[in-house]
């Protein structure tokens, strides 16, 4: 979650190199067609910042609406569950919606709407989800039940998620009522708890005790997207409950795992729910995320439903596979008649290399070499996260383990699919000191090393600095069957030739503007705004690389500049003489054992 792991509280150069001017962008040899005899058009919509707005009314399955972000650290989309109309953060690295009820009490001076659950209908059950890593975690904790869910004009009715009345997260802080995941069902915690449930009340008493055994709780009851390492083994893997309940079920009944696929329909996730039951264009969504920090502008702020922005074509993009988990790694048991499936968990995604400021950075040490190169795309986290000892290069070593002048460009690129996806120096960079323009940092920092048989394997998160830099669209395929329609993920890179200068630029507006005593120079700080997005999609007025629509240059709303910001960007992230300590010592401790 962005520079927030959203939820935890920690939303924590040389000129571009040839890089970004020999970027050549191609169709990917899995891209997946994007012709369709269902609807002729997906949905899009905004993911709105901390005020509300009214959305324009919508029928059909599609609509169209702004999206935008809160001082770049957190990008949130306007849903209506029961009688709340209310933003809640996009998250691509989790799968479960959740939304802080009234009962919590939690509103104080926040003027986010609070969910309303004079309409909830409740399931006696309670979700415990927690995220982060070992250096940071929160919590949301609170009953599971149904209601209606509207998103863009599309309705679901007895959609289940969590009230939460018990978090220490930072999401009413960054202007928004909850988590909105678009992750595989799979890793829905709610999913599971309901999913056991169901399946609980076909047993006896002694048999729904057997079952539960059977199901680790470490993972079962709640979900842990960095660290300690998810298992990820409700109902997966080879120990997992799914031969468990196979076994039970009489011969007329569906296997474990094809009752799994088969609840995804009715209690699956909001989005899941739309793939299984046909009810998009495409099995796909598709972001692009504005820059409201730094230097206004950058993509146009959308989340696209089923479809690509029109303007797109997907010739244009390089798509590749998501990354599927074998029971082995902990992931879901094959049915029995297609014993070959192997199924993904997360929007997790092959990486070729890595490169700073045009070098090829060394591989982790600290990771098996058995594990593949990989990276999970994660809107809902506002830095880029990496192995220990590669960030501790950067930052100590390339960077000299201190801030640099904010004009100083570097750039971090990801090679993906054969084609190099440079992060924009526009978006590596964050001011740490409010009127000095000599005090910038990276915006990057350690994660957690993958453990084979410990949860998840990717070493990068790609978050919101990354994803400001491309297209991104996401394809879940067929989700029962992904030999017959893998999931993938299709890349557009939208950095500029001319992002370096433009980084240069940015910063030769705020110049000295003031001396004091003949001696002190006083700069402004670099602009950071937390407009909300518009109700709907105001047509483009010019596109960028490959189509994409851009957002307005200009500031519409107030800046937040000064003891705000800092005071804002230093709860959600970790500075580089910090993240350099705890780097080395975190290594130190591996190496001692």
């Amino acid at each position: 979650m962005v520079g927030i792991y959203l939820l935890s509280s920690i939303i924590t150069l040389s000129t571009l190199p040839a890089v970004v001017s020999s970027i050549s962008i191609e169709h990917g040899p899995s891209s997946p067609s994007l012709s369709t005899g269902k609807h002729t058009q997906g949905v899009h919509l905004p993911i709105y910042r901390r005020e509300r707005t009214s959305p324009r009314k919508r029928s059909g399955q599609t609509g169209i609406a702004g999206l935008g972000d809160y001082l770049d650290v957190s990008y949130n989309v306007l849903m209506q569950v029961g009688d709340t109309q209310t933003p809640v953060v996009l998250d691509t690295g989790s799968s479960d919606l959740w939304i802080l009820s009234s009962a919590s009490g939690a509103n104080g001076s926040s003027s986010v709407p609070l969910y309303d659950p004079s309409t909830f209908q409740p399931s006696d059950l309670e979700a415990r989800l927690e995220y982060g890593d070992s250096l940071t975690g929160t919590h949301a904790f609170g009953p599971i039940g149904f209601d209606s869910v509207s998103l863009a004009g599309i309705t679901l009715s007895d959609q289940y998620f969590s009230a939460i009345n018990d978090t220490n997260t930072t999401v009413l802080q960054t202007g928004s009522a909850g988590i909105f995941g678009l992750g595989f069902p799979i890793n829905s915690v709610i999913w599971g708890e309901v999913f056991i449930s169901q399946q609980n009340s076909s047993f006896t008493s002694s048999k729904r005790d057997n079952l539960h055994d059977t199901i680790p709780t470490k993972s079962h009851d709640f979900e842990i997207r960095f660290f300690p390492k998810n298992d990820l083994s409700h109902f997966v893997g080879s120990s997992s409950s799914v031969p468990q309940i196979s076994s039970r079920q009489s011969s007329t009944s569906p296997s474990g795992t094809s009752a799994i696929f088969a609840s995804y329909s009715s209690i699956g996730p909001f989005i899941s729910r739309l793939v299984v039951q046909g009810l998009l264009a495409l099995p796909m969504f598709t972001v692009t995320l504005q820059r409201d920090a730094i230097q206004i502008g950058g993509n146009q702020g959308m989340l696209s439903l089923g479809e690509l922005p029109e303007s797109v074509n997907n010739d244009s993009l390089t798509w590749v596979p998501v990354r599927g988990y074998t029971p082995e790694e902990g992931g879901l048991n094959p049915p029995a008649d297609a014993p070959n499936e192997v199924y993904p968990i997360a929007w997790e995604i092959p990486v070729d290399d890595v490169y700073f400021d045009g070098e090829r950075l060394a591989r982790s040490q600290l990771s098996s070499p058995n594990i593949s190169l990989s990276a999970l795309l994660d809107t809902g986290n506002s830095l880029i996260r990496g192995p220990p000892d590669v960030i501790s290069y950067i930052l100590n070593t390339a960077l000299g383990g201190s801030p640099f002048p904010c004009s100083e460009q570097h750039t971090l690129a990801f090679q993906i699919g054969g084609q190099m996806f440079p992060v924009d120096p526009r978006d590596f960079v964050s001011q740490t000191q409010s009127e000095s323009l000599e005090d910038c940092v990276a915006n990057i920092t350690p994660t957690d090393v993958p453990v084979i048989g410990s949860g998840y394997l990717y070493s990068w998160s790609l978050g919101d600095p990354f994803l400001k830099s491309v297209l991104a669209a996401f394809y879940y395929g067929n989700l029962g069957m992904p030999s017959q329609d893998p999931a993938r993920i299709g890349l557009l890179s939208t950095v500029p030739d001319n992002a370096a200068d433009e980084l240069a630029s940015a910063v030769s507006d705020v110049i000295p503007t003031t001396v004091i005593a003949g001696a002190t120079s006083v700069y402004n700080s670099l602009p950071v705004t937390s407009n909300v997005a518009p109700s709907r999609i105001i047509s483009a007025l010019s596109t960028g690389v490959g189509g994409v629509p851009l957002a307005p240059t200009s500031i519409s709303g107030s800046l937040s500049g000064g003891k705000k910001v800092n005071d804002v960007r230093e709860a959600l992230r970790v500075n580089a003489w910090t993240v350099g300590l705890g780097v080395s010592l975190w290594i130190l401790c591996r190496l001692v054992g």
